[in-house]
């Protein structure tokens, strides 16, 4: 019989001199050699001849997944699994497809087959703790990023994300264990730094810190990874007071995510622009509500001081916080697509109902919310707003150095940073001078400079009875999943005021363009 290799010579593979079985064990083989275009015609062939096997099926769902054909890959997870129920990486890897297709309920139940197929399954286990991490279900997810450790001591993503969890919880102690424990089993491991950097503990240890910032840290690097490695350099420098060098490393940073993505900037700004003129339509028959829940929206700009406003404000007893989730805008666009059914107010709070919430006030802090405020004041009995905003050479500061994920694409420029802070500046002035009665406005620098005074004005103008407990939010045991989640384990406290004073050569472009508003001249000097 031939070589194999010597019948790969022409472009489309001869396979009549071989077996079935000698073309899986060949396609096998090229995929564990990472050739996938080998890999894959080889799949192909024996699926169209009909040859049923899972594995065959489900590295070649793998396959597709990678290519971006979602679709494709799900059916063929699906076919894998109809051939044999109990091949447990099926149940995994199609758990994976479903998780990306924002399927996060059929996804679950994918990943929990999956473990009762095969317990010792730790990359099952490890991702429906990430899961049940985006659900905000942190016990659950505590519970089974162990449950991965267990199986894989040496599972460094598992260590890492646990940290995540107990840093959520505001366990920053653990938390820091927990990433030490992941870059001393994988030194090189990017996101373990970043995130330990982020932690307010004073005595970092000089082995770690000493990797971050070796030069055989950025070699092989990929682009995501120089990013993190980036950002955590600036993080350290910024706490040791090096501002000039913390500077170039968030230039760095910041540079390599627009050479990925693309400023959404114009699309918020367009989106606005319809949402202002959807606020002016005239209401007709408007619906009236007895004892409508109190519905408080939290806008405004992001590290504009939210995070300890929704920390604030928990404190009551009575308050459910929603976090930054989307359901208003789900709630606005069901209703363009039903105008004939439930009002926006009736969808919304039916989505909180079922979110199993059943306070009579609830926050919610998605701050991009400030586009909405009209409709908010107009269609949404009750409701409260209350807009977040800070010095804006400080609050762009705060952003530029967050490394944020999806959605805050503009804050990769300090320019389009600023662009974007003078336009929800415009917007949110229009919509006070049309509702004023239901816009408070909270200025993060009073608030941390003189808390009482304006902790007090604000219970009041909720209507809410005063208690001293609004004073001390560090001490609010709730899960926070924001990018301040470390800042408000801290009792109140001005040191980020005028912080930008530090970076002002940095912040020149942001600079040049806040100053074109006569009201920010001051900030040049």
């Amino acid at each position: 019989m031939k070589d194999f290799e010597e019948e790969k010579k022409s472009k489309k593979t001869n396979y009549i001199n071989f077996s079935k079985n000698e073309i899986f064990k060949k396609a096998l083989a090229f995929h564990s050699q990472e050739n996938i275009p080998e890999a894959r015609e080889h799949y192909e062939y024996l699926i169209n001849q009909g040859f049923k096997n899972e594995i065959i099926f489900s590295n070649y769902g793998a396959i597709l997944e990678n290519l971006g054909k979602i679709q494709e890959a799900e059916f063929s997870y699906r076919k894998a699994i109809e051939i044999n129920p109990d091949f447990a990486y099926a149940h995994y890897n199609l758990g994976n497809i479903l998780r990306d297709l924002k399927n996060l309920e059929n996804a679950e139940l994918s990943y929990r087959e999956a473990i009762k197929i095969d317990p010792n399954l730790a990359i099952a286990h490890y991702n429906l703790g990430n899961l049940l991490r985006d659900i905000e279900n942190l016990d659950e997810a505590e519970l089974f990023y162990r449950k991965a450790i267990k199986i894989n001591p040496n599972y460094a993503n598992a260590h890492s994300n646990l940290g995540n969890i107990l840093r959520d919880r505001g366990k920053l102690k653990e938390a820091e264990l927990s990433y030490l424990k992941a870059i001393e089993i994988n030194p090189e491991y990017s996101l373990a730094y970043y995130f330990l950097s982020l932690l307010k503990i004073n005595n970092h240890t000089l082995v770690w810190r000493d990797k971050l910032f070796s030069k055989s840290m950025l070699c092989n690097k990929s682009r995501k990874d120089q990013i993190n490695i980036f950002f955590a350099r600036a993080n350290i420098l910024h706490n040791e007071k090096q501002y000039k060098e913390s500077s170039e490393c968030l230039k760095l940073a910041n540079n390599l995510k627009l050479n990925i993505e693309k400023s959404n900037a114009e699309i918020i700004f367009n989106k606005s622009k319809l949402l202002l003129i959807e606020s002016n339509k005239k209401e007709i028959n408007q619906k009236k509500y007895k004892n409508a829940p109190q519905s408080i929206f939290i806008v405004g700009m992001v590290r504009s001081g939210s995070t300890l406003l929704e920390s604030i404000l928990s404190m009551n007893k009575d308050v459910d916080d929603l976090g930054e989730i989307k359901i208003l805008e789900e709630s606005f666009l069901h209703t363009k697509k039903n105008p004939q059914s439930l009002s926006l107010a009736e969808v919304y709070w039916k989505k909180i109902k079922d979110l199993k919430k059943n306070s009579h006030i609830t926050t919610n802090k998605n701050l991009f919310n400030y586009q909405y405020s009209g409709i908010i004041a107009k269609k949404i009995p009750n409701s409260k707003i209350i807009h977040c905003f800070r010095n804006p050479l400080d609050n762009i500061l705060s952003i530029y150095r967050a490394n944020f994920a999806d959605g805050n694409e503009y804050s990769y420029s300090l320019i389009n940073s600023a662009k974007v802070y003078l336009h929800q500046e415009e917007l949110m002035t229009k919509y006070k001078s049309n509702f004023r009665s239901k816009i408070y406005d909270l200025n993060y620098d009073l608030l941390v400079s003189n808390p009482h005074q304006e902790i007090k004005s604000l219970i009041a103008w909720l209507g809410w009875k005063w208690n001293d407990k609004y004073l001390s939010p560090h001490l609010n045991l709730r899960s926070v999943f924001t990018a301040s989640s470390i800042q408000v384990r801290f009792p109140i406290n001005s040191k980020s005021i005028e912080g930008w004073k530090n970076y002002r050569e940095m912040l020149r472009p942001a600079m040049e363009e806040i100053t074109k508003l006569a009201k920010y001249q001051n900030l040049k000097y």
